[in-house]
């Protein structure tokens, strides 16, 4: 039973918990590490960890999106960012991890302002095809209509939308909306589509056949969206809603189980663990990623909603450099601040709960632990 609290007169609130009020229990049988897997699955595509690299220009360019696939995850080029606006985007990212914060903003708005070319979409894509990996492809539902058609015929394997919130019954004055529904029915290649962030909303995107969810709403580290339109959702409390969702959707649909990505708030390997203790089955990772030697970021970090032209609702934020991208998912790591070997820390997890798989894992216990940081 959720818990209410009263805000004032006519006015209560659900007790909602991040990922940072929660701990994971150990349990009473334990594993081997080298005896869980860490492997998923999305439609016919196999992984052998449960990340992905977020589509967001400061994380994922064509090299790093093949380097993510070669070693058993996943890349999701942003087709809307500079590299298929920039023939050649390597001094415009340079330059944007070196502006001064006063300026970075509005500099970022120019610099966004240039526009998609649909050949350099193909390009973008063909290359990522040639090095052999799953080729994967966000648009903004927003986009989706008009750049769809490119991208199937450049061969994308996993078709992505991805916004700030997607919703199955959108309503605009302003153009016609995106048939989430009939455009998943009508496509040929499996579809993720999100955010959202609690069970109704993820109930209707798993009935437009998507065949993952993106869960997530303003809690990554370049979000201002809380600060902006005082909307948030805290993570552990909405993935455990739509992994709620789809249960009751497997029911009703006969068995259909569509796959939960968590997106956003994850900066450390503790808290990837935990949004897969909730109920995911992966994770869209920025913040760790970008702190990687490959991030074409340089170090600095910044999603979509920085660039938008009116109300940015995110930010270019300083998350250095800390190792090469092979050691932030598979190690060694020296520093016990848990931003390296994050596949090696979510075996030693699951191997401490008992379980084998991610699938199993999802049902290990968790305490509310809100008090955590003054345990330390």
């Amino acid at each position: 039973m959720s818990q209410e609290i009263e805000i004032g007169l006519g006015k209560k609130a659900r007790v909602a918990y991040s990922l940072d009020d929660i701990a994971i229990l150990p349990s009473r049988r334990s594993r081997d590490p080298k005896a869980v897997s860490t492997s998923w699955q999305v439609d016919a595509y196999s992984f052998d960890v449960p990340v992905i690299a977020a589509p967001m220009d400061s994380v994922t360019s064509p090299d790093t999106a093949i380097a993510m696939g070669q070693m058993g995850a996943l890349g999701v080029l942003d087709l809307e960012g500079l590299w298929t606006r920039y023939e050649n985007p390597e001094p415009l990212l340079k330059e944007i991890s070196e502006l001064k914060d006063e300026v970075a903003t509005k500099r970022i708005q120019e610099i966004y302002s240039e526009p998609i070319k649909p050949e350099l979409i193909v390009k973008r894509l063909h290359t990522i095809r040639d090095a052999g990996v799953t080729v994967a492809g966000a648009l903004s539902p927003q986009r989706t209509q008009e750049f769809y058609s490119t991208v199937l015929e450049a061969g994308v394997d996993l078709f992505v939308i991805r916004g700030t919130a997607v919703s199955a019954e959108h309503v605009s004055k302003d153009h016609e909306p995106l048939d989430l529904k009939k455009f998943i029915y009508d496509l040929d290649v499996p579809v993720i589509v999100g955010g959202c962030a609690d069970y109704t909303s993820a109930l209707h995107l798993m009935r437009t056949g998507a065949a993952g969810i993106l869960v997530g709403f303003g809690g990554g580290a370049v979000s201002a969206t809380m600060n902006t339109l005082g909307v948030q959702a805290p993570m552990a409390t909405a993935i455990a809603d739509v992994a709620e969702a789809r249960r009751d959707y497997m029911d009703e649909s006969g068995g259909r189980y569509v796959q939960i990505i968590a997106d956003g708030g994850m900066g450390t390997s503790g808290n990837f663990i935990k949004a897969l203790a909730m109920g995911a089955d992966a994770v869209m990772l920025g913040t760790p990623l970008a702190r990687a030697t490959e991030a074409p970021g340089r170090g600095m970090h910044w999603g979509a909603e920085a660039r938008h032209p009116s109300l940015p609702r995110g930010m270019r934020t300083n998350v250095g450099t800390v190792a090469p991208l092979e050691n932030i998912l598979f190690g060694p790591s020296h520093m016990a601040d848990g931003k390296t070997n994050l596949i090696g820390a979510l075996r030693r997890t699951m191997a401490s709960t008992g379980y084998v798989d991610v699938k199993s894992f999802q049902r290990c216990s968790v305490v509310f632990n809100p008090f955590h940081q003054d345990i330390r």
